[in-house]
């Protein structure tokens, strides 16, 4: 099924069932008003919501809406906690090369994540807010998960069993704070400003044979200022799979149910293939020629993040945001 979280003035928002081909939802009310409160009570509320879900596919749904992602709010408004990975080591392997750095053996079998802020999570369509234009503003385009509750030193086996929804992220990085954030050794906080979901957040079987193994074998898809720069495949260079991810974070504690888990950016070792963030794309230049010529993007700029399955329908719905200034 997928859900969405549409705007209503509340902090949390209302919780709305949204058709297979994102053209109509309902409100889920008569269920459940806040998702937190579905992952709360997954078994006795998620197959309610499951029959609304069908009958709303079959045209059915008496009191059903145009959809409209505009109005949406991001899935999950505040999370429980929003930890993001780094699961693409190709994409550390540029950044690092560019900057004449070695990746430690220890990255391949132990993978690098941080906790962002989880307060305060974007809409699909909010703008990226950001101080100023010198602080090196850029998207970052992801795919991500929301838990249900897993035991302290959960298996990646039975971590992607914890799954209960997956979605679409933009982890908006400010290039220029992160070097002195990272040199005090207590890793990001201002560089990391809100993330930004999409407008929907699917359960796994929604994905077919394009969820294996806890990867999405999918294209996603990054546009730009409206020119498409990214076309990255997701699941075959995955080096870390969600299970892992998860076990990773339930190293030394419990996770509890509506934690955001994401992959990190999505990264290709196929050039051509484009990119997810522009770090990467000035990593390359500097490998090809000696310096970066690709600027970071400004007020006014445009992001737009999406994944299409294999009938060429979008799954998410697409992140669509713009650059602002404060105020």
């Amino acid at each position: 099924m997928k859900l969405a979280t549409y705007k209503d003035g509340s902090r949390d928002g209302q919780l709305v069932v949204v058709s297979r081909d994102l053209s109509t939802a309902h409100h889920a009310n008569g269920i459940a008003g806040r998702l937190q409160q579905v992952l709360d009570d997954w078994n006795f509320l998620s197959p309610q919501l499951q029959d609304l879900y069908e009958t709303l596919n079959q045209g059915k749904a008496r009191h059903a809406f145009a959809f409209e992602p505009a109005q949406c709010m991001a899935p999950l408004p505040r999370a429980c906690q929003w930890a993001d990975g780094s699961a693409y080591l190709n994409h550390v392997e540029l950044v690092r090369k560019a900057r004449g750095a070695e990746v430690p053996e220890s990255f391949y079998t132990d993978p690098l994540m941080y906790q962002g802020g989880s307060d305060d999570l974007l809409g699909p369509c909010d703008d990226i807010v950001v101080p100023s234009e010198k602080m090196g503003i850029d998207f970052e385009s992801e795919v991500a998960v929301i838990t249900g509750d897993l035991p302290m030193g959960v298996s990646p086996e039975a971590a992607i069993d914890g799954i209960r929804l997956l979605m679409l992220a933009n982890d908006v990085s400010l290039r220029h704070l992160i070097p002195a954030e990272l040199a005090k050794g207590f890793g990001f906080l201002q560089s990391k400003p809100a993330t930004a979901f999409s407008p929907v957040a699917v359960t796994p079987d929604e994905l077919g044979t394009a969820w294996q193994g806890g990867r999405v074998h999918l294209t996603l898809q990054t546009q730009w200022n409206g020119r498409k720069v990214g076309l990255c495949e997701a699941g075959p260079e995955m080096t870390f799979h969600f299970g892992q991810l998860i076990a990773h974070l339930a190293t030394t504690r419990r996770v509890r149910a509506g934690s955001i888990v994401g992959s990190g950016t999505v990264s290709n070792k196929d050039w051509s293939k484009g990119y997810s963030c522009i770090a990467e794309k000035r990593a390359i230049e500097t490998i090809e020629g000696g310096a970066p010529v690709t600027e970071f993007m400004r007020y006014g700029d445009t992001v737009r993040i999406e994944m299409k399955g294999s009938d060429g329908q979008s799954v998410f719905g697409a992140i669509e945001q713009t650059v602002a200034a404060p105020g």
